[in-house]
């Protein structure tokens, strides 16, 4: 069972959520659990990203800056192939976070 599974479901889970995910590692387990989910759903990683965002916009960057990744998120998901690999990495790197591949265990 995975780790996003795990948390807690009562009505301030997304508060929950926001305060762990301003925490940097926290913030890549997550990402990185839902990228490794064996049957996600379409609109899961979408989702992932964007509670990271908001964590962040709490603290790390402003407003402004929010609303430009979240634009700028919606462009990135509409790519294709390469475009959108290279692009999510981008999105990434302006949060301060670094898409990785790793050896599988």
């Amino acid at each position: 069972m995975s780790r996003v599974a795990n948390l807690p479901t009562s009505d301030s889970y997304y508060n929950y959520l926001i305060l762990r995910l301003k925490n940097s590692e926290e913030a890549t387990a997550y990402i990185t659990e839902i990228l490794e989910e064996d049957d996600p759903e379409p609109t899961l990683l979408k989702s992932a990203l964007l509670d990271v965002l908001e964590a962040f916009s709490r603290e790390r960057i402003t407003l402004e800056q929010a609303k430009v990744l979240r634009q700028k998120l919606d462009e990135v998901l509409s790519q294709s192939g390469s475009n959108a690999i290279y692009g999510l990495a981008t999105w990434l790197n302006e949060l301060g976070l670094k898409l990785t591949v790793s050896i599988q265990e």
